[in-house]
């Protein structure tokens, strides 16, 4: 009798039973998950974030030349890339070496020296392109990987075209070329993007260093700039 009195209290009850830790064991399966793509993500994204905000950190904090910065912030990507090609590997070699700076020589490339007509407003906007500080190209290219809509209204200017927009000359204008033949502001479209896709390019810009306020000027206009000019 004592005994099955014992063995009735050890045994737990129909309605005794851990049935809200086994939920939350199972609610929890998806964290995994989340955790991993969160990391693939942030991984992949790395390499793009390095190239463009360690050229500014070099450009802007160090005082480093435009080319020199440039070179250093795509060694150091390369660098990160083949990092990546000796984890998946779990051997040195310098194969991955090899095809990571190929890779960031091909796409800087692109950037720098590329322009589809999509990405520009019009031909007199393309034609001047090149006149924008070659960190502020390589922001823009990153970001339209992310926003295939990112337009680029207006980069260099010179004093005739404050006159066509029926505005003063700026001396310190960023649209202005500076002693190293660069202008350290761009211009990219608002209109007929909607407040979403505007804010989250604004917080890309942000995200890769450079500085972004919306004009309302002749135009509504989010203006990117480079901090940091000469």
């Amino acid at each position: 009798m004592i005994a099955a009195r014992r063995l009735a209290v050890a045994l737990p009850r129909p309605d005794e039973r851990p049935r809200p830790q086994a939920r939350a064991r199972g609610g929890a399966s998806w964290r995994p998950l989340v955790l991993a793509l969160a990391a693939t993500a942030a991984a992949a994204l790395l390499p793009f974030v390095v190239l463009v905000r360690a050229g500014a950190f070099f450009h802007v904090r160090c005082g480093l030349g435009t080319w020199p910065a440039l070179l250093l912030s795509a060694a150091t990507t390369t660098l990160i890339l083949s990092a990546y090609g000796w984890a998946a590997s779990r051997r040195f070699h310098w194969r991955p070496v090899k095809i990571s700076a190929a890779a960031v020589a091909a796409f800087c490339l692109y950037a720098l020296f590329c322009v589809a007509p999509s990405r520009v407003k019009d031909a007199n906007v393309r034609l001047r392109y090149g006149g924008v500080h070659p960190l502020l190209r390589l922001g823009t290219a990153v970001v339209a990987l992310f926003d295939g809509q990112v337009l680029v209204t207006d980069g260099s200017r010179v004093r005739a075209d404050y006159a066509e927009m029926g505005l003063p000359a700026e001396e310190r204008s960023l649209h202005f070329r500076r002693a190293n033949g660069y202008a350290y502001a761009m211009d990219i479209r608002t209109a007929g993007r909607g407040f979403l896709r505007n804010a989250t390019t604004a917080a890309l810009f942000r995200f890769l260093g450079f500085r972004v306020l919306r004009h309302v000027g002749t135009a509504d206009h989010l203006h990117v700039s480079l901090p940091g000019a000469p």
